[in-house]
């Protein structure tokens, strides 16, 4: 099983960037743990970010041919990129939303969501551990499934 992790724009700066909002674990970190977690379960996971639409496209499309489910934090792109939704659609891979924060209780534009509609899951306001309980999800996901 290969499993897609996408992160979004300005999720690089996590450690730095209002580490009041996002906490004080870095990228690094948070990938380090996945690809720990991921060898655990003999599972394949590849990761990918960037602060850039459609480089996120291009990988997404790129790489979902030999993947089984994706994981995503669209970041500020939750609330603009129907080019990003789009992808997702015609992919029609199952996927889980990711946020950092729980949206629902940030500002008024943050609010809505181009993926939570069509995602498996929406998973937000846990920090960095939503990444990981993502991933434990997909993997029972996927495991029901693929039997």
């Amino acid at each position: 099983m290969k499993i897609l992790v996408i992160h979004g724009p300005n999720l690089n700066l996590l450690g730095t960037r209002e580490p009041e909002q996002y906490g004080r674990q870095t990228l690094a970190d948070i990938n380090q743990e996945l690809m720990r977690q991921a060898k655990e379960q003999s599972l394949d996971l590849d990761i990918f970010q960037s602060n850039h639409e459609g480089a996120l496209i291009d990988y997404i499309q790129a790489h979902a041919r030999d993947c089984n489910f994706i994981i995503i934090n669209p970041a500020a792109y939750t609330h603009t990129s129907i080019a990003l939704r789009d992808v997702l659609l015609a992919l029609a891979l199952p996927f889980i939303e990711v946020h950092l924060t729980d949206t629902d209780k940030r500002e008024a534009y943050r609010q809505h969501s181009y993926f939570s509609d069509i995602a498996h899951k929406t998973i937000k306001g846990k920090g960095a551990s939503g990444y990981f309980i993502a991933l434990e999800d997909a993997i029972g996901y996927l495991s029901k499934t693929q039997k």
